[in-house]
């Protein structure tokens, strides 16, 4: 039997979400019971603007497509905080996503989040409850950061993510990168969602 795919999807201006994405991954593959395809979402701005952003170059990871989002069997989606909520960029691709709604193709499959917010966990649980009604309207499974093996952060340190899912702390500058605690954490739930994603194509 096939093992079932999981699609990695990413926005990342900074690339504190693109480094989150990478253990994401590690802990789909440690699980050795999915098999990862790793995309990231299509860019609205301009070349110009993301220079006057200073927003360094895209990474070399391949563009999803609407047709392709449906050969997917689960998703972890992964995106900076705007004001609350998915960036634009995220939006208007599922604004794009009609024809798979029409058909259910994304019906039954269990998707997660990741995200980097610029402050300790501002915007990120709202977010979430923002992102929320994309995965209800096509019929997915959502599914939280249910691993705790990344342990407790505490309140010593400035940590991302929530049992919402892995995340970062950017800082209003962009300077600050993942921490330890912060791969740790998407590691382990990209891995608590291969056992999902296994257990719901089973």
């Amino acid at each position: 039997m096939a093992r079932p795919k999981v699609f990695v999807v990413f926005y990342s201006t900074y690339g504190h979400v693109h480094t989150i994405s990478k253990s994401i991954k590690e802990g789909l593959e440690k699980s050795a019971q999915v098999d990862v395809e790793v995309y990231q979402f299509p860019e609205t701005l301009s070349e110009s603007v993301l220079q006057s952003m200073y927003a360094p170059p895209k990474p070399d990871i391949p563009v999803i497509t609407v047709d392709k989002l449906a050969e997917a069997d689960g998703f972890l989606f992964g995106f900076p905080t705007r004001f609350g909520s998915a960036p634009a960029q995220v939006k208007a691709f599922f604004d794009s996503t009609g024809s798979l709604w029409v058909k259910g193709a994304l019906s039954g499959k269990p998707a997660g989040m990741f995200f980097s917010t610029a402050s300790q966990h501002g915007g990120q649980e709202t977010t979430a409850f923002s992102f929320l009604p994309v995965l209800a309207h096509h019929g997915m499974v959502f599914v939280p950061a249910l691993s705790t093996s990344a342990g407790n952060p505490g309140v010593d340190q400035v940590a991302g993510g929530s049992p919402w899912g892995a995340g970062t702390v950017a800082g209003s500058d962009g300077a600050r990168r993942p921490t330890e605690y912060d791969l740790a954490a998407a590691v382990a739930q990209g891995e608590s969602f291969a056992n999902i994603a296994a257990k719901l194509s089973a």
